[in-house]
């Protein structure tokens, strides 16, 4: 079997294309494709629990923690103790980090759109089921 006959092949030729273009496009406004979807995944007016973000980006928690410091020590994002649970630790947005994740939604919005622009709606329920089988199938095993 060729590796362009295999589903991981196309899985990663794709993100890796996808990750290169968000770089290029948040490379003015010092947003990486990282940094721009842990932006997107806090939320911005209630914070989100620092443990509840690495398992929603399928990042290690390591891996997180690095992140966040980097951001932190960038302003764009600040870390209080949670209100009702004094043992967790709530991730909130700046106003910087709210304006760059209003950059990085845009841009993934306007990737999306232009998608849904060039591609079938049938193609894309197609593509969704397959994705979603793929994934129900690694979460199996």
């Amino acid at each position: 079997m060729k590796p362009e006959e295999t589903i991981d092949y196309h899985v990663r030729a794709v993100w890796y294309g996808i990750f290169r273009m968000y770089n290029q496009i948040g490379l003015p406004y010092d947003i990486s494709t990282s940094l721009g979807f842990v932006l997107l995944n806090i939320h911005s007016e209630e914070g989100t629990p620092a443990t509840k973000i690495a398992p929603l980006m399928g990042m290690e928690a390591r891996s997180l923690t690095r992140m966040l410091k980097s951001m932190e020590e960038k302003g764009l994002i600040y870390k209080q103790q949670d209100k009702q649970d004094k043992r967790s630790v709530r991730i909130f947005l700046t106003e910087e980090g709210k304006r760059k994740k209003d950059i990085a939604r845009k841009t993934v919005r306007g990737f999306n759109e232009e998608m849904q622009k060039i591609i079938p709606q049938e193609d894309l329920e197609a593509f969704f089921r397959v994705m979603n089988t793929v994934n129900q199938y690694i979460n199996k095993t």
